[in-house]
């Protein structure tokens, strides 16, 4: 994408962006990040999602 270290850098030398489009470009990095973290966050809750039915199965099995 772009380095989010640098928000005024310009890839290819040419004039300095505006504040708007500075500020679009951390806005779209900043939305982008949530995505991948709200994706994260569904894969860590559907792992213990199946974790806890397992140990649940587990306590209603009865033992031989």
């Amino acid at each position: 994408m772009f380095p989010f270290w640098n928000w005024n850098s310009t890839c290819c030398g040419g004039e300095p962006v505006s504040r708007k489009t500075n500020l679009e470009r951390k806005l779209q990095f900043l939305k982008s990040m949530r995505g991948d973290m709200e994706i994260r966050l569904a894969g860590l809750n559907a792992a213990i999602s199946t974790i806890e039915q397992q140990l649940n199965q587990e306590d209603t099995t009865p033992t031989v």
